[in-house]
């Protein structure tokens, strides 16, 4: 979610929010968690239309760029998920984007973005 952030709220390329996120995290070291959050962010900006449209259509009156950064960013990386990792269960990819919105966003954040995700799983578990 950060590096998504990052490159959103910067006006960043990919390519510059690889390079500089990493840099500043040089400390940590674990190749698994910094492999599956580059998989992440690679499905999230290659499918970024796709899952802009997707948040747009099931966020019933908001526009994707009046939500706030903290919101559509967590609600982008929990659709890459859905639609990059099928094997992960879309409670678990929905709970998880919930813990971050938790730590990151406000109250009023969760049930929403709760809403939204819930409504946009059913749509693509139909899909699989």
């Amino acid at each position: 979610m950060q590096m998504l952030f990052q490159g959103d709220m910067g006006k960043q390329t990919p390519e510059q929010v690889r390079k500089t996120f990493w840099l500043a995290r040089e400390d940590e070291s674990d190749a698994e968690v910094r492999g599956f959050a580059e998989d992440l962010y690679r499905v999230a900006t290659v499918h970024a239309e796709e899952i802009d449209a997707l948040i747009v259509k099931h966020a019933v009156n908001w526009r994707l760029e009046r939500m706030p950064g903290v919101d559509r960013n967590v609600l982008r990386l929990a659709v890459a998920e859905m639609l990059g990792f099928k094997g992960t269960p879309f409670a678990i990819v929905i709970n998880e984007a919930l813990e971050i919105a938790r730590r990151y966003s406000g109250p009023e954040s969760v049930g929403f973005l709760n809403g939204v995700l819930d409504a946009l799983g059913k749509e693509l578990i139909k899909r699989i």
